[in-house]
């Protein structure tokens, strides 16, 4: 039996001095050009997937359909959220296409149930350059953005979506982008 602890304490410290050595190599490349091997791509979102899953589990979704409540995520998406995310007719600033991993542009992809897309803009992502919007805006804000996004933004032209824009200045917390971000892909 003292073989057996002796055996497994010398192999937990041959691999601590593994894992060290490895850190202090700098064998690992932290740039943001160079995307992850698939294996570190595979825990990455099996973490993230089963974190989320973990720390929604009791989150009530309200009604997302009141068209107030809309209208206040949409002044809230556009003053923080299409510059990475994009929007009907606007594509993500330059800038995220230096982010790894790049923001998902969520008018053209699939978007996160209610209560994770309420808890990743709550409480943001580390390691994904996600803010936690959670200290500067309340609960009914982020749902508010949540409600903009799962019930309005796929479902409205780039022309609707901009004369929303218009419209939403009558809102008194609205502060509109009215200059879309530069479109990358014009030269």
């Amino acid at each position: 039996m003292k073989k057996v602890i002796l055996s497994i304490i010398f192999t937990l410290v041959v691999l601590v001095i593994a894992i060290l050595a490895y850190i202090w190599s700098g064998t690992f490349n932290v740039s943001q050009m160079v995307p992850h091997k698939s294996i570190t791509q595979w825990v990455i979102n099996k973490t993230t997937q089963y974190s989320i899953e973990k720390r929604i589990k009791g989150i009530t979704v309200p009604a997302l359909t009141d068209t107030a409540m809309i209208a206040v995520g949409l002044d809230h998406y556009n003053e923080m959220c299409v510059i990475c995310h994009g929007g009907p007719g606007i594509e993500p600033s330059e800038m995220t296409k230096g982010l790894y991993p790049e923001p998902p542009v969520f008018y053209k992809s699939e978007m996160p149930t209610p209560e994770g897309a309420f808890w990743i803009i709550k409480n943001g992502m580390k390691m994904t350059s996600m803010p936690a919007f959670g200290p500067t805006h309340s609960d009914d804000k982020i749902w508010a953005i949540t409600a903009f996004m799962l019930k309005k933004m796929n479902s409205i032209s780039p022309a609707d979506y901009q004369e929303l824009l218009k419209k939403s200045s009558l809102h008194d917390d609205a502060q509109v982008l009215t200059i879309a971000p530069p479109d990358i892909n014009k030269k």
